[in-house]
């Protein structure tokens, strides 16, 4: 149902949002055989999944529950009862039954096997036109109101519709083109909700250091990197890291971004250590250096540490530890040797900040959890409205994590305001 008349029915369940919380709402309160509208803003529906996965749509991982309660930190316990509910397996088995194939690649992130995000977001239009869902398209909800048992949803210019529950799924307040806008919070501030600040989540990092422009799209990658945060230290598994004009992002950087944010808000000095050589101890480092002199001793710095590094990295290398790039390696002192190692386990860079949250994969903060019921997705505050997505207080690192958190709370906000909904 294209922008025009609206329905003039009181309906059962209104959903805002039609990304993946909201569409799986309105695909459940469906299923339960509900009058459902769900409402969207934009043309069409699952605008920022297209987006996810670099286009492919990582929608879930096989990691046991436990390990998704343990991504979600302190807010995972929250997510327990929508887990228990809908998990990865019914996730997939949903897929699955609409005819779309998966595939597991590495640690257990699940991507659709054509790696195209538009078949993901074709099931979901397809199980909302087999459950009856009227979508209504280009309309945004300006406004809502609780009038008695029911609730009155404000779509501007366009008038109103009247519903017995609503179900808010707006996301969060990244990727503004997608249509998060935020909204979703006005509104529920409107209602008596709090939320937590907004920030940049899963999002690359700004460093202080001028001359990381000179590594601009440079990947690193079989490197660890360590983020000292005062006192805390934050170590990555081994994997990528992409330099760029501003400073750091790739794999590694943003699925510890999350706590770098929370570290950086609180005014926190932050540092990066990159270890480019995970796999060998500073002893090994040594030998194998003392062996590079023995047997190649009449080389020039610069042209050994061009076999070490990639070669954008070298003169970096070199500036940094004010070295003679001729000077053959057979006339390196101790403390000079010393430093390469150093810098090979230790290379630095200062943090400055984060890209703008318009700019960022998800957006940490929203509607407190101690403000919905996690056995329902509905509100403590207002009877009859649920939350569902990254409009809620639970953020993970990337993986399929957050996307199976959206499927989850939207499957049991979708149940819960469907049952109640009489």
């Amino acid at each position: 149902m294209r922008h025009g008349a609206l329905p003039s029915d009181v309906c059962d369940v209104a959903v805002v949002g039609a990304g993946a919380a909201g569409a799986m709402a309105a695909i459940r309160a469906g299923q339960l055989k509900k009058n459902v509208i769900l409402i969207e803003r934009n043309a069409s529906i699952g605008r920022k999944i297209l987006l996810t996965g670099k286009g492919r749509c990582n929608l879930t991982n096989t990691a046991p529950v436990d390990t998704f309660i343990e991504k979600f930190g302190k807010h995972g316990p929250f997510l327990r009862t929508a887990f228990f509910v809908f998990f990865n397996q019914d996730l997939m088995d949903f897929f699955k039954a609409n005819g779309l194939a998966l595939k597991e690649e590495r640690q257990g992130r699940v991507f659709p096997e054509d790696d195209k995000s538009s078949s993901v977001v074709k099931v979901l239009e397809k199980a909302l036109a087999d459950n009856n869902v009227r979508i209504l398209y280009d309309l945004r909800l300006m406004e809502l109101k609780k009038e008695g048992e029911f609730f009155r949803l404000g779509l501007g210019d366009s008038g109103g519709i009247i519903s017995k529950k609503v179900i808010l799924a707006t996301g969060g307040a990244s990727y503004k083109a997608t249509g998060s806008t935020g909204d979703g919070f006005r509104i529920a501030k409107t209602m008596g909700h709090t939320f937590a600040a907004l920030k940049p989540g899963l999002v690359p990092l700004t460093t202080k250091e001028s001359w990381v422009k000179d590594l601009q799209g440079l990947t690193l990658k079989n490197i660890r990197v360590t983020f000292e945060c005062e006192k805390k230290k934050i170590a990555s598994e081994v994997g990528e890291l992409l330099f760029t004009h501003f400073g750091v992002s790739g794999p590694l950087v943003l699925d510890l971004s999350n706590e770098i944010v929370e570290s950086l808000w609180a005014k926190k000095q932050v540092s990066l250590f990159i270890d480019l050589k995970p796999g060998l101890t500073i002893e090994q480092l040594d030998n194998r250096l003392l062996r590079e002199i023995e047997t190649h001793g009449s080389i020039n710095i610069k042209n050994m540490l061009k076999e070490m590094l990639p070669l954008k990295l070298s003169p970096v290398f070199i500036n940094l530890l004010k070295l003679d790039a001729g000077k053959r390696i057979n006339q390196l002192e101790q403390k000079e040797r010393q430093a390469i190692i150093s810098l090979l386990k230790g290379f630095k860079l200062t943090i400055g900040g984060t890209l703008p949250l318009e700019e960022a994969m998800v957006t940490l903060g929203g509607i407190s959890t101690k403000e919905i019921n996690p056995r329902t997705m509905e509100s403590k505050v207002v009877p009859g409205l649920y939350f569902a997505g990254e409009m809620i207080d639970a953020h993970a690192s990337s993986g399929g994590y957050n996307l199976q958190q959206a499927f989850s709370t939207g499957y049991l906000a979708g149940e819960k305001a469907a049952e109640c909904a009489k």
